[in-house]
């Protein structure tokens, strides 16, 4: 079943991210989500640059496709015009990638550190006139092109508002629904109380949603997070219950675990950022009974 039939069934779905490697080797990668095949509804591809080295990032799309792993590749919209979006969906099309999870910039994050998130609001209009034009079989100039696209497409939206959502993403959330947004994926999830504040003002929609959820290691990487991502994001309570814990991970996990067991009655999935615990993921899904 794909992420698509697994939302469309209503089903609570599980996602994660995964770095394509800069080098050629995909075994390490390959063997890290073995571990957890048949617990994934989707695996997302991001694009990542270091210091001008482009990660192939859909050889690794069309790598988990032949693996029998639905891909998501993640891309970004932002500095790219409709011709630069066009040319990467049909060579994403080209390799089989049927699920696109669209952001304005892509965000970075490599290894043990994490970037400034400054990707949501996705320019719509953009991205949806290319997608539709490849799926009707032609590209934005009317030019006939090979085989019809066949796309799924989600997006990202700025889950942090709790209640006072500012009309602006919501008319921004509805246009993208009418022009084929299949779901949207929230900034990270922390604070239960104003993410269910959050899914009521967007639950009149009746689309789902996906929380994303960032496996915290250490007390250190919360206050990261907090001065690099987004203020506050990371509540005090989990810095202090992090800051204390003599077993690190096993705080982590029981952490995963409560938020995991809250999203459960608020929205529609869980999309996990590992941050290097790639190897770790089995763990937090065998305490969060995913």
């Amino acid at each position: 079943m794909d992420l698509k039939e697994s939302l469309t069934k209503k089903q609570f779905v599980v996602t994660s991210e995964i770095q394509p490697p800069i080098e050629a080797d995909m075994q390490e990668l390959l063997g890290n989500i073995q571990k957890i095949r048949g617990r994934l509804d989707g695996v997302t591809v991001s694009e990542v640059e270091l210091e001008g080295v482009v990660a192939d990032t859909l050889g690794t799309c069309k790598i988990l496709r032949e693996n029998k792993f639905d891909p998501i590749l993640q891309t970004s919209c932002r500095e790219k015009n409709r011709l630069d979006i066009q040319s990467h969906l049909l060579k994403a099309s080209e390799k089989g990638v049927k699920n696109i999870l669209a952001f304005t910039a892509d965000y970075r994050i490599t290894g043990d550190s994490l970037q400034e998130m400054m990707f949501f609001h996705v320019d719509s209009s953009k991205l949806f006139t290319v997608v539709e034009s490849l799926q009707e079989g032609h590209d934005v100039s009317g030019k006939e092109v090979q085989q019809k696209a066949d796309f799924f497409v989600g997006s990202g939206i700025d889950a942090g508002w709790g209640k006072n959502v500012p009309d602006l993403e919501l008319k921004e959330m509805e246009e993208m629904i009418k022009l084929g947004n299949g779901y949207f994926l929230t900034t990270p999830v922390f604070n239960l109380d104003e993410f269910q504040k959050f899914m009521k003002r967007v639950e009149p929609f009746g689309i789902p949603v996906i929380a994303e959820v960032i496996l915290v290691r250490t007390a250190g990487m919360a206050h990261f997070i907090n001065k690099y991502v987004k203020k506050g994001l990371v509540p005090p309570d989990i810095i202090q219950t992090l800051a204390k814990a003599p077993e690190k991970e096993k705080a982590s996990i029981e952490i995963f675990t409560d938020i995991i067991k809250g999203l459960k009655d608020i929205c529609q999935g869980v999309h996990l950022i590992p941050v290097g615990w790639e190897d770790k993921i089995p763990k937090f899904l065998d305490a969060a009974k995913l």
